[in-house]
């Protein structure tokens, strides 16, 4: 299918210095791996969303381009070399984020808070936002990550739960359900944050749907988007949503009592993610 022109990006002339940065740094990010349409804006800035524990997932998404392999080791100087990449770009908001580690005993949790302290320790004043796996619905991983205190806890749908077994085979619907509420639960006063993508397949009344059932586990921001396929190795757009139905779920979920939402065609989970916890403080 071509892309509608309402789906264009700008190009942007000179990415090389945060390219430059991050692999100085030894830092991947879930915007290069992802292939994220942003990228170019965001880099230009610059910012980016820090990808941990390496490249390669467990878990073999329909719709990620991430690398599906045997993950390296973990790096246990990463959690510096984040904190003294985003001192380096003069972040005042960082979001990290990583592959899924079915293979770590805590899913990866303790490199999370690692991650957290060490930019706390840089950086105090910065706002730091986690963006985690399901942790198999363990709460003790859970609870590791919102000890170490970030000042938002996201963790995306993706999809409706009748997609699930097409587009994340390895995941569960409810229980990203559980671990939203959960977070909640343990830190009542953190944000909660979850995304998901429209053009899978999926109706309006699953939409509504799943809005409610996000609201139902406390969630208090959402993001809407756009699937785009990343490559061929990957799903099919099934259809490309027009920006006034974006606009309209906006408006509906703001109804339901989303305390900020960010619906469009190019809206990703990171993107302008410091703007939305600003306007959500004031």
């Amino acid at each position: 299918m071509r892309l509608p022109e309402w789906i264009r990006t700008r190009t942007y002339a000179d990415l090389h210095d945060t390219k430059h940065l991050l692999r100085r740094h030894r830092l991947s990010t879930v915007c290069e791996e992802a292939r994220c349409p942003n990228m170019g804006e965001c880099f230009s800035k610059p910012t980016a969303t820090f990808m941990i524990l390496g490249s390669k997932c467990t878990r073999n998404c329909g719709f990620c381009s991430v690398s599906h392999a045997v993950p390296e080791s973990v790096d246990e100087n990463e959690p510096g070399n984040v904190a003294g990449a985003a001192e380096e770009m003069g972040l005042k908001y960082i979001v990290i984020t990583s592959v899924t580690r079915d293979d770590l005993p805590d899913g990866g949790a303790a490199h999370f808070a690692r991650t957290i302290i060490a930019i706390r320790g840089k950086m105090p004043s910065a706002k730091v936002e986690v963006l985690t796996p399901d942790f198999k619905g363990d709460l003790k991983s859970l609870k590791t990550v919102l000890d170490a205190r970030p000042d938002v806890f996201n963790h995306n749908v993706e999809t409706v739960e009748r997609l699930y077994p097409y587009v994340r085979p390895d995941a569960d619907f409810r229980r990203s359900l559980y671990i939203l509420d959960q977070a909640k639960e343990i830190a009542p006063e953190r944000y909660t944050k979850s995304g998901f993508m429209l053009g899978l397949g999926e109706t309006h009344e699953e939409v509504i749907g799943l809005l409610q059932d996000l609201r139902k586990s406390r969630c208090d921001f959402i993001t809407i988007g756009q699937y785009l396929r990343p490559n061929r190795n990957n799903l099919a757009v099934v259809e490309y949503i027009k920006p006034g139905i974006f606009e309209a779920l906006k408006m509906k979920a703001l109804d339901m009592g989303f305390k900020f939402v960010a619906s469009g065609p190019l809206v990703r989970s990171s993107m302008n993610a410091e703007e939305m916890y600003l306007i959500s403080e004031q």
